[in-house]
């Protein structure tokens, strides 16, 4: 399979979704205007790694702000991961977030409330 990356952009985060590692990561700021033509492409990755995917999967979020288009889709992504994660694949996923930036800690928080999979909140500072 394929891995798939993309640069970021000033609208975008980077991406880079490595299947013979199987660690994930998304990182930056992400504020596509159309965040549905960004982020199916990374659904649909993510469906199709889980065909075959490493023993262990994590997932690095590293985003320093998101839109309510990028947020949608981030549930949508967690989501995903938790239907393959309720399957029995080692799964973490790891939020980052600013130290300082309560928006983005809660944001966190609510994910894990939500979602119902491992999600380590892990403070940083940029």
């Amino acid at each position: 399979m394929e891995n798939l990356f993309i640069e970021k952009s000033p609208a975008t985060p980077r991406v880079d979704l490595n299947a013979s590692t199987g660690v994930l990561l998304i990182e930056g700021r992400s504020i596509p205007e159309n965040s549905e033509s960004f982020f199916e492409p990374l659904l649909t990755w993510i469906e199709q790694y889980f065909r075959n995917p490493c023993k262990q999967t994590i997932l690095n979020l590293k985003l320093e702000y998101v839109n309510s288009g990028t947020s949608k889709y981030l549930m949508e992504i967690l989501r995903t991961l938790r239907k393959y994660y309720n399957q029995g694949h080692e799964l973490l996923v790891n939020w980052y977030y600013e130290e300082e930036d309560e928006s983005m800690y809660e944001l966190g928080v609510h994910y894990k409330e939500s979602v119902g999979i491992p999600i380590r909140l892990n403070a940083v500072y940029l």
